[in-house]
C-alpha cells in the first residue's frame, strides 16, 4: 500500500478508485513487458510516428482503425501514463494496440495506478535528495 503525504493530507489511491473514477477494467491480462520486435506493429510498412493526420470525410474503414489506434496511443501516453515530456507516444504501449478488438483483455486499471505509484514515488524520492 502507498500512502502519499501532500501538503493537505495523506492520500491512498486504490485499484477500486481506478476503476471507479477512469471507468477502466481492472481484471484481465497484465500491462507489461518489452516491445522486442518493432517492425511487428507497423501498419502496412509506415511506423507509428505517420499514423497522426488529418481523418478524411472519405475515410475507409481501415483509416478510420489507424486513427482509433493514434487516438489510443495520445489518451494512453497523455491521460493514463503521461510523462514530462507531454508531447511523445512511448513505444512500450504499440503491443497493447496493436490489435483494437483484443485492447479490453487487458488490466488498464491496475497498469495506470502502477504508473502513477511509480511517477509519485519517484517525485518523493528527489525531495529526499
Amino acid at each position: 500500500m502507498h500512502t502519499f503525504h501532500l501538503p493537505f493530507g495523506e492520500c491512498t489511491v486504490t485499484l477500486q478508485d481506478v476503476a471507479f473514477q477512469l471507468g477502466l477494467p481492472v481484471d484481465g491480462e497484465a500491462v507489461s513487458g518489452c516491445l522486442g520486435e518493432f517492425e511487428t506493429y507497423m501498419e502496412g510498412g509506415r511506423p507509428a510516428w505517420e499514423w497522426f493526420r488529418v481523418l478524411p470525410a472519405d475515410a475507409s474503414e481501415e483509416t478510420v482503425r489507424i486513427y482509433a489506434w493514434a487516438y489510443i496511443m495520445m489518451l494512453l501516453s497523455t491521460q493514463l501514463f503521461g510523462d514530462k515530456s507531454a508531447n511523445r507516444v512511448h513505444i512500450r504501449w504499440l503491443p497493447f494496440v496493436a490489435n483494437l478488438d483484443d485492447m479490453g483483455r487487458y488490466s488498464w486499471g491496475s497498469a495506470a495506478l502502477a504508473w502513477l505509484y511509480r511517477c509519485m514515488c519517484r517525485v518523493e524520492e528527489q525531495k529526499c535528495d
